[in-house]
This record gives C-alpha cells, structure tokens and sequence, in this order.
C-alpha cells in the first residue's frame, strides 16, 4: 500500500497577519518542508476576510516548483461557466500541470445570492459545469448551455484537464463523483464512514464502467503539546459549531498530539481507502504546525 499523500490549506488571512506570513511564503514553507500538496478555499461572502482562490493559488504556483496546487474548493457554479473554465485554464498553465481541481457546489445560501444565482440550482449547474469543462479546456468548440441562446465559444490556451476530485460525504457527491469525478474528497469524516462510503462509491462507478476514483480526505490538527495547544474538545466544539454538526461526531477528527499519534490516526484512514489527506490547521504557529505536519508524514 503506497503512502498516504499530505497537503496543506494555506493560511486564511487573520492567521497571516498573526504570524506574519504571507501566501507565497507559506507556499514555500509547505513545499520546502516536505509536503505534498497546498490548498486555498473559494469563498465569496464567507462573513470574514477571504482570498480569491484562483490568485491565491496562482500566487502559490509562482514561488513553488513541485507540490500540487489544490482548490478546497472550487465552486464553478457561482460563475458564468466560460469564466470558470477560464481561471481553471490559467491555473492549470501557470502551475504547468500540477492543479487538482476539488469541486462543490457547498456554503450557503449568502454566498449564491452574492454571485446571483438561484441556490436551488447550485446542484444542476455544477453537473453542468463537470460535464463541459473537459471540453472547454481542450479548447474545442462549446456550447454553453444559457437562457439568452446557447452561445458557442472556444477557450485557448487549451490546457490538459486537471483531475477533479468532487467534494463532500453526502450522498450526492458520492454519486457525482462516481459518474464525473477523478476522485472523491470529503471532510471531517470517520475512518468507518470513509471505508463505507469507498465501497458505494466503487459500486457506482462500475455501474458506469468507470474505474473508482481516487479518495482524499479533508482533516484539520492542532499539533504538539503545552499550554498554547488548545484541547480536542475546544477544537470539536469549533468544528461542530461551523459545521452544524453534532459535537459527539466531530469529537475524534482533529489531528492531536505528538506526530507518532496523529501519524496512526492517518493511517487508519489510509486502510480505510484514503490516498490524500488534506489538513487545515486548527491553530498554533502556522509554520511550526507545517513542520510538525511534515513529521507526521515521515512517519506514515
């Protein structure tokens, strides 16, 4: 069994002016640390300071020459489909190949009002958009779907469609990410409904005689000890009040404690199917959590 890849959500805006870093030098640090992966969130009216996540991770591409660059993740549905494919496009061209393109159609209802799109259509329009990016970005000739008439366009630079890896646990995603993804990416999930949810997904896709897709999971750690480091209910009750879930089912997912430890939790989720793990840090110095981070991976 191959061992489990690591990545890292870049820090959000409060975390770098606190510790004094910005994106590119955390993309750095990531890369230079051993990591595997950076990450950036796409959020539009998240109700806090937040990033683009195409120049944020275009900024990371820049100062790094071997990670991949992922978006945690990309929601093509709150934009015209021909500017989603266009900022997929220039990521993947600017980091030359190394994009994976994680996609939901998630936050809430705020968000989509912002962009102006009926939230209602948020499931429809991200089908859509998985269905056509392939070929809007091999620049082939196109028809966008659109009430004012169906417009043709063409996108170039054509680009090698980067994998896409369909975000959430529900049911749903399981589903779109049988029928249209490369991989499947949930978060804050148990090692048992992983390994549950890896079975369904593996009966869908042959189903459709696709091979199963990859899985990665979405983690958050709080690594090391001492007074500084809050404790795994602080951090749950954190997890269960962003997320609206019940704290009971949070209690156990964050990353805790010496690498040795966090390094056994992750591979229960390598046995459990996980081939990525894709971790925000909960708090701590974020550099120093990255460095812990990368212990942890020498461990797995």
């Amino acid at each position: 069994m191959e061992k489990l890849k690591i990545g890292v959500i870049l820090p959000r805006v409060a975390v770098q002016h606190r510790d004094g870093i910005g994106l590119a030098e955390a993309a750095r640090h990531a890369e230079q640390a051993g990591l595997d992966s950076v990450w950036h969130g796409d959020h539009l009216a998240a109700g806090m300071p937040s990033l683009d996540v195409t120049i944020a991770l275009a900024t990371a591409a820049a100062v790094t020459s071997r990670v991949v660059i992922g978006a945690s993740v990309f929601i093509p549905a709150i934009r015209p489909l021909a500017l989603a494919a266009k900022q997929i496009a220039t990521l993947q061209y600017v980091s030359g190949g190394r994009l994976v393109l994680g996609v939901g159609s998630g936050a809430g209802p705020a968000q989509w009002a912002a962009a102006g799109v009926p939230y209602d259509r948020r499931g429809s329009r991200t089908d859509t958009a998985l269905e056509l990016l392939p070929r809007l970005l091999a620049g082939e000739e196109t028809r966008l779907p659109d009430e004012a008439g169906q417009p043709v366009v063409t996108l170039e630079p054509a680009v090698a469609m980067p994998p896409v890896w369909v975000g959430n646990a529900s049911a749903v995603a399981i589903g779109r990410a049988a029928r249209l993804g490369d991989g499947w990416f949930p978060s804050l999930i148990s090692p048992g409904e992983l390994a549950a949810g890896k079975a369904r997904l593996a009966e869908l896709a042959a189903r459709r005689g696709r091979p199963a897709p990859v899985i990665a999971i979405g983690g958050a750690a709080a690594l090391g000890s001492g007074p500084d480091v809050p404790s795994r209910r602080e951090i749950a009750t954190g997890m269960s009040a962003a997320y609206g879930r019940p704290l009971e089912d949070v209690m156990d997912i964050p990353l805790m404690g010496r690498p040795a430890e966090a390094a056994e939790r992750l591979n229960a989720y390598r046995d459990a199917g996980a081939e990525h793990a894709v971790i925000g840090i909960s708090d701590g110095d974020w550099r120093a959590q990255v460095d812990l981070l990368a212990e942890v991976r020498g461990l797995l």
